[in-house]
């Protein structure tokens, strides 16, 4: 499986992989077969985390984090800055700010800053907007509400893009983990997504207590709701506390048969929605010329 083209049609002569130092700028910026990816998955699967990230850091250019400062993500950043300083490359990080995080959430931003001071933070918000009001003013009061397809666009999906491409990101660590259920029970530890960004789950195949136990050990920050029964924390419109009994994300939409907000998803959400209802359009504009409208031909 190829994700990234090449220059041009004039750059096959680099295809055996044999290209000279005069010729690099036309290789890929990544490249791997489906069987390449396939053993990749199969061989870091046997690795822990941080054998994974010293994997990432020699073998991915370009690489960033993205994290809501969810447990797994600041165990990443705990396990990013204990690696070898030799190996350790700057890597920053990218936090979606939706302007609807509990301000728990917002507050640990801040202590998590205190810890890591190393860490640079580029916060992207809903384009437009800097404040609750300035998003409400221009996208209405309970978006999430009225049409949450388009609320998930604007205020992630649409900043997630904006970051990738103005950070030139190519690949990226995330905090997914196959135990946190839903969409994230077959999950690999490499991915790549249909625009042929890599993303990484170096803790995948950890457990939540796993996540809890190095948390507590190497004394990482963490979000106070945690001792309010929360688990996964995103929007306080969108998440509620769970019981010890439900999965992790449980809390996440509960009650509505969702658990991605589509940043994840191999196709937004929101894509589809546009699609659904341009689809919607061109049939009751048949269906008005079949009616006997008249279309008049513009000037």
């Amino acid at each position: 499986m190829a994700f990234r083209h090449r220059s041009s049609s004039a750059d096959r002569g680099v295809e055996s992989g044999y290209a000279s130092g005069s010729s690099i700028d036309s290789l890929p910026d990544i490249y791997f077969t489906r069987p390449h990816l396939k053993f990749i998955n199969q061989q870091l699967a046997k690795l822990e985390p941080q054998d994974v990230l010293k994997w990432c850091l020699t073998s991915l250019p370009q690489l960033w984090q993205t994290s809501a400062f969810g447990l797994t993500g600041l165990a990443i950043m705990d396990m990013i800055s204990k690696l070898d300083y030799a190996i350790r490359p700057n890597i920053e990080l990218i936090f979606l700010d939706t302007l609807y995080h509990f301000p728990q959430t917002l507050e640990l931003v801040e202590r998590t800053k205190a810890t890591y001071p190393a860490l640079k933070i580029h916060a992207y918000k809903p384009e437009g907007c800097e404040s609750t009001a300035d998003f409400e003013e221009k996208h209405g009061e309970r978006l999430w509400e009225t049409n949450e397809e388009l609320y998930d666009y604007v205020a992630k999906v649409e900043p997630a893009q904006r970051a990738y491409k103005q950070l030139d990101v190519k690949a990226v660590l995330t905090g997914r983990r196959k135990s946190q259920g839903g969409k994230r029970g077959d999950l690999d530890i490499v991915e790549i997504d249909d625009q042929g960004l890599v993303k990484v789950n170096p803790l995948a195949n950890w457990s939540f207590k796993q996540v809890q136990a190095y948390i507590k050990e190497n004394d990482v920050p963490t979000n106070d709701l945690l001792d309010q029964g929360y688990r996964s924390v995103g929007d306080w419109h969108s998440t509620q506390p769970v019981t010890e009994s439900e999965d992790e994300r449980a809390g996440r939409w509960k009650g509505r048969n969702k658990t991605e907000c589509g940043i994840h998803n191999k196709k937004s959400r929101y894509a589809m929605f546009l699609q659904e209802q341009e689809q919607q359009r061109q049939q009751e504009l048949s269906d008005a010329i079949s009616n006997g409208l008249k279309i008049e031909a513009a000037s």
